[in-house]
């Protein structure tokens, strides 16, 4: 080791790696501590980089929630949209300019409760976008209420006792509706997630990858769940099974929870098939 060491001064001045795609003017973020958005947001951004040579024909759309500040911090073309709308106007962007490369980057909320129609039907059309749904288990900015993805007993604001619904699985929403490249990740696993969405990003067609992430403010306090509880459980519990089936993977913690790549196939994509149409007409 050669040269003096750094002061703290200087080493909060230097540059961080993804400072050329994030609004530094926007730092610190409003994600709480021990939150795994922010893991899953580098994770994003590296694949960005590593996967999109022109990064002026990349855009980044977001719905509302924790991880819907996400096209806030991004440098690049991004859109902040309303509750459950971050799908279509990612569609609309996709439709008017095909070149353009976009990412939705938002939550199980905004694109499973309120967003969940669109996301189906975006998939049934084969919409060549990319889906990534990180997924904290509860409405984790307005509150800590049950979501359509909360796990059985788990406990929330709006079910203090513990929750009485199943879970969707998303990974099997994602396939049964037509998504042609499907995956989860959790956000102990930041190289696989980060390879998994530079796969997904060049990928034709509808891609979808599910994050696992905690919340400790929420969701981990009232389930007397730290994020290293958390973390630990992604690393004790979890099984990578690439090309297992989307019916086997619901999201329950008190058995293994199976991440991988379910889903790589080709189809048409949706702007294919209106091309395709329109020419045989």
């Amino acid at each position: 080791m050669t040269g003096k060491p750094k002061k703290a001064a200087e080493i909060n001045q230097m540059a961080h790696p993804l400072d050329d795609l994030l609004r530094t003017d926007r730092i610190p973020h409003i994600w709480c501590p021990g939150c795994g958005i922010g893991t899953a947001f580098s994770a994003c951004l590296n694949a960005i980089k590593a996967s999109c040579e022109d990064l002026d024909k990349v855009a980044m759309v977001s719905g509302i929630g924790c991880s819907g500040r996400g096209a806030g911090y991004i440098k690049l073309d991004s859109f902040h949209t309303t509750h459950g709308r971050a799908i279509p106007f990612a569609t609309g962007l996709k439709l008017g300019n095909p070149e353009l490369n976009v990412i939705v980057f938002s939550g199980d909320g905004d694109l499973f409760a309120i967003g969940g129609n669109h996301f189906i039907h975006a998939a049934r059309r084969n919409m060549d976008i990319t889906v990534i749904c990180v997924n904290n288990l509860n409405y984790g900015m307005t509150g800590g209420q049950a979501a359509a993805t909360t796990p059985y007993n788990a406990k929330t604001t709006t079910t203090p006792v513990g929750n009485p619904e199943s879970p969707f699985n998303l990974p099997l929403m994602a396939y049964a509706s037509g998504a042609t490249y499907v995956a989860r990740w959790t956000i102990l696993h930041a190289r696989d997630l980060t390879l998994s969405i530079q796969e997904a990003i060049n990928k034709k067609g509808f891609s979808f990858i599910e994050v696992l992430s905690p919340c400790p403010i929420n969701y981990g306090r009232r389930n007397k769940e730290k994020s290293l509880d958390t973390l630990k459980a992604y690393q004790d519990k979890s099984i990578i099974k690439n090309n297992a089936h989307p019916a086997d993977l619901e999201t329950d913690f008190s058995k293994s929870i199976v991440l991988g790549k379910f889903v790589d196939t080709d189809r048409l994509t949706c702007i294919e098939s209106y091309d395709k149409t329109c020419r045989l007409g």
